[in-house]
Order: C-alpha cells, then structure tokens, then sequence
C-alpha cells in the first residue's frame, strides 16, 4: 500500500518566520534552510504517517523588539515531497495530489504578527497550494538566541480546501481530510 501526498501544507510551516518577538537586540532576516525542517503527519485508514519537503526557501524579517512588523514569504517546491515511499512521491505529484506540473509550488506570504506571551506568537497570513488561496493562522513559539533563533510550530489544514486528493482519493475513509503541518525553522541575525 503506498502513502499518498497530503502536504503542501507543509509550507505553512515556513510561515513561522514572519513571528516572533524577544529579548534579544537582533534582526533576524536570513532562513537556514540546512538547520531548518518542514513535515507533515496525516492519517491514512487510521494509521498516522509522517512526511517532510526535502526543499524550500523564505525570505524573512523579524525584529524582536518589533514583532508586529515582522514580514515571511515561504516557498515550497512540492516535487521535493517525500511521503517516505517512491511510489507515494509519484503520486503526490500527479493531477489528483499536487498536480507539480501546473502548480511546482506552494507559497506562504505573512500578512501579520500577534504577541501572545512567553515567546508565542500568532502568525497570519495567505497560504497558496495548487492555485487555491486560504486565508491561515497559526501559533508559533519563538526561541531566541545570539547567533540563531528558532521558530516552531504547527498548522492543522483540510486537504480539500486546496484540491488535494482529488477523485477517488477525496474521501476521508482512505486518507484523513486533516492534515497536520509541522515546522522548525532557524533564522540567522543579518548582516550589522
């Protein structure tokens, strides 16, 4: 049995870097991409699977001193999907999944930040996956430090909200509809 792809979501996870705020004296504006994890854990006839995106990219801007001007954009290449099998991967980017070849990928773009106490944040924004638009928010807790801070969090999304598992596969008695985006994304002080 293979594991279908239920994650572009997991770009939402990226969204995290447009949260945040801290004691620290430091504007974060670069994403380690090599220190930083985007996954993804969905239920497929009630057995829970993990995936990740082996590949994205942000561009960010976060103060700690000014959260609320804080700013994310995140892109995911979804050919990068890795559901832990090679015949999941094909599928997930065929026209039923992610359709890659019309919609290479998704793309979180901030649109807000709110302090919530004790290094969390609430972060806002639009989420993009297979040309459909949601509006998304999620908490993300922030930890800051001199020479990285990390921000983590996750984002519950409905896989049908954006076309995924189109077909047979739209039913939620093979894969769940709830899909769970997990995120730890390391960003780096720029530049004095």
């Amino acid at each position: 049995m293979h594991r279908p792809p239920l994650t572009r979501l997991a770009l939402a996870g990226a969204l995290a870097f447009g949260t945040a705020g801290g004691a620290w004296a430091v504007e974060y504006g670069t994403l380690d991409s090599a220190a930083s994890t985007v996954g993804f854990r969905f239920s497929q006839m009630g057995v829970t699977l993990d995936g990740q995106f082996k590949r994205f990219s942000g561009q960010l801007r976060f103060d700690p001193a000014k959260p609320e001007a804080a700013s994310t954009t995140v892109e995911v290449p979804l050919s990068g999907i890795d559901t832990g099998t090679a015949e999941g991967n094909d599928e997930a980017k065929a026209k039923t999944w992610f359709d890659t070849a019309a919609h290479p990928v998704a793309r979180f773009v901030s649109s807000g930040v709110k302090p919530l106490g004790a290094n969390r944040y609430e972060v806002a924004g639009e989420l993009t996956i297979k040309g459909n638009r949601r509006a998304v928010s999620f908490p993300v807790t922030y930890t800051p430090g001199p020479s990285a801070a990390s921000f983590d969090g996750s984002l519950t999304l409905n896989r049908t909200d954006f076309g995924i598992g189109e077909g047979e596969w739209s039913s939620a008695e093979i894969v769940a509809h709830k899909v769970e985006v997990v995120f730890h994304l390391v960003a780096k002080p720029l530049a004095p």
